[in-house]
């Protein structure tokens, strides 16, 4: 056998694994190759540089909607240090009188027990020989009071205890997300929802990013944990009738490509940058990342399309970010995730290369062990 044909036969191997080079086994695809066909017109996705200009624009456009309409959240109102009175409520009361004759107890008795009194829909209760007495939105030493007052023609010596019963209006709901949940009565008018938190147990140490949801008039708020904690204007003050209950954070986001991790991410806290993103997903595979193409997927609602720049130009978003620059490393720390986005870390062109090359080189040191071979 001859040099030449073992020669030939080394680069028709090598020939034909260049030809195929683009068959390596790989994570994610190269920029050019995600990002291929965004310069033609009907193209039905557009690409967006993240830099120091532009992650300003971004964060003013309108956000790429998820999950249930939250109102925001109420801030702190201070309420009376007492309870209230609501309709649903049950009094119970206790009439001493100390006369010679009594209209309401029978001869030879001075107390009057009048137990589980219901406080009426148009907030009155109604009492024997002095018809109704108007008790809604009073302290229960306020009814005692009013109550007395109403007696005072028919028994002017009359005194008066009232013991007090919350219903459903004085009631809260814990409803779940902690050890203890339950009904709670409002033991005052400025009872907060770090109370009532408290009151069921606190909020379990394993929930993701916890957030507290509050369910009132038809309206759902809602806020993290952390934040709530740390700012004592938003410990909102509790109404009868409200459920309040605490969740592990929904939001996450997906990891794809040349990282660590290739997973759904949750949300380990209310703000995640893209810098942090790259973090949770374990970092940047030395051997097959590419810096230059972080690649954020997101898609926004068709009413938040605007042709002005003041939000996305179209529905289908490739953000791109490059982490060679200090100002790709800076405008990262300022772009944010959102839900249900997908960070693509992109395979590096040299890896391919790479791929092929270590592929080539066993061909090569055949073919050079043939040649010594059939020299000899």
């Amino acid at each position: 056998m001859t040099k030449r044909p073992l020669i030939g036969l080394g680069l028709a191997l090598s020939l034909c694994f260049v030809a195929t080079g683009c068959a390596v086994p790989k994570g994610a695809g190269q920029a050019k190759q995600i990002l291929k066909g965004a310069e033609e017109e009907t193209a039905d996705f557009a690409v967006y540089p993240i830099t120091r200009d532009s992650v300003a624009r971004v964060s003013k456009w309108p956000g790429s909607k998820s999950g249930p309409a939250i109102a925001g959240w109420i801030t702190r109102s201070r309420g009376p240090a007492g309870n209230l009175i609501e309709p649903g409520d049950k009094l119970d009361l206790t009439i001493w009188e100390t006369g010679d004759s009594s209209l309401l107890a029978p001869p030879g008795q001075k107390v009057v027990p009048l137990p589980g009194v219901t406080v009426q829909p148009d907030g009155t209760i109604f009492l024997p020989y002095a018809d109704k007495v108007y008790v809604a939105n009073m302290t229960p030493d306020e009814a005692r009071i009013a109550v007395q007052g109403k007696l005072e023609p028919i028994a002017p010596a009359a005194q008066v205890l009232v013991a007090h019963t919350p219903g459903r209006k004085s009631t809260v709901d814990l409803v779940s997300g902690v050890p203890q949940p339950g009904t709670f009565p409002l033991p005052d008018r400025d009872f907060t929802i770090l109370a009532l938190l408290a009151q069921g147990g606190g909020i379990p140490q394993n929930m993701e990013n916890p957030q507290v949801r509050l369910q009132r008039g038809g309206k759902l708020y809602g806020i993290s944990a952390e934040k709530l904690l740390k700012d004592p204007s938003l410990d909102t003050t509790l109404r009868g009738g409200d459920k309040v209950y605490v969740e592990s954070d929904k939001r996450y986001f997906l990891a794809l490509g040349a990282s660590s991790r290739e997973a759904p991410v949750p949300f380990p806290r209310d703000k995640v940058s893209a810098i942090e993103a790259v973090s949770l997903i374990g970092g940047l595979n030395d051997m097959r990342a590419d810096p230059k193409g972080i690649l954020v997927l997101r898609d926004y609602p068709s009413k938040a399309v605007r042709a002005d720049g003041s939000g996305p130009s179209k529905q289908r978003m490739v953000f791109v970010i490059d982490l060679t620059s200090a100002d790709g490393l800076f405008s990262a720390g300022e772009f944010y995730i959102q839900d249900k986005d997908l960070v693509i870390v992109a395979e590096s062109p040299l890896n391919a290369t790479a791929s092929i090359l270590g592929m080539i080189a066993p061909v090569v040191s055949i073919t050079r062990n043939a040649q010594v071979i059939s020299t000899n």
